[in-house]
């Protein structure tokens, strides 16, 4: 663990070092800033596109830190030739992999807690409100939806050959899985076997990460999700982590790293 702890350490300095998260950070904030100083027909419920817009902006914000933070672990370490001194070190790649992903996840974690500290002070100052359970429940199911997010890009990142691609095939899977994935069972009724069973087997098998979307919960100001149906959904994305993780673990094992 304390290697682990290492190089997830490296990992999350190197993020902060980087400009990405300040850019998207920044434009967030004056994107946000302009919508609330507009009030459109002197509607009171202007609230709610506020919060509309801004959590749509921390969902864009954080895919596209999670997944080009992600892809390019490994890839610069092997450019950078600092791959094989790391593993030269008593540490394993098992190890480094874990490593990588743990430093990614909690770089995300981080990131997430500036922006719903920045969105619950921006809504505060429109409904005079914190309901920091809310806010707690969606943020948990983000940052366990962006470690399914994390754990694929790092397997793609050992399957592809370049940061760019990776990325860009990772943008597209998971646009599909958001838009398209939740009504592939829907899809497939209107098709004939066999591939009716291809896309109902493709619809079970797919990671579902639009139930962890709760953005509705506060946008509407709708009561609590009970913590069991919440426990589950993480139990769930713990189960697709571990699945990425493991075929990034038996990927990297087969890999040369020169």
């Amino acid at each position: 663990m304390k290697n682990i702890f290492a190089v997830a350490g490296v990992v999350i300095k190197e993020l902060y070092r980087r400009k990405d998260f300040y850019v998207l950070f920044i434009v967030t904030i004056l994107i946000c800033l302009v919508m609330a100083s507009v009030n459109i027909f002197n509607d009171s419920k202007i609230a709610r596109y506020l919060k509309e817009i801004c959590l749509l902006l921390v969902w864009i914000s954080s895919l596209v830190i999670a997944v080009t933070t992600t892809a390019r672990q490994i890839p610069a370490e092997r450019e950078n030739r600092t791959l094989l001194p790391l593993l030269a070190k008593p540490i394993t790649r098992m190890q480094l992999v874990f490593g990588k992903f743990l430093g990614c996840w909690v770089a995300c974690g981080l990131t997430l807690l500036c922006f719903y500290i920045f969105f619950g002070a921006l809504s505060a100052t429109r409904e005079h409100q914190w309901p920091v359970l809310n806010y707690f429940q969606a943020g948990v199911m983000q940052w366990f939806m962006l470690g399914i997010v994390v754990a694929m890009s790092l397997l793609g990142s050992l399957v592809f050959a370049a940061p760019s691609s990776n990325s860009t095939i990772c943008f597209i899977v998971i646009g599909g899985i958001l838009f398209v994935g939740r009504h592939l069972d829907q899809v497939a009724t209107s098709m004939h076997e066999p591939l009716r069973a291809v896309v109902n087997a493709l619809y079970y098998i797919v990671p579902h990460l639009e139930f962890y979307d709760l953005r509705d919960l506060i946008i509407h100001n709708w009561p609590l999700i009970e913590w069991k149906y919440i426990l589950l959904a993480l139990l769930y994305a713990t189960a697709y982590i571990a699945t990425f993780l493991l075929g990034a673990c038996l990927v990297f094992r087969r890999k040369p790293v020169n």
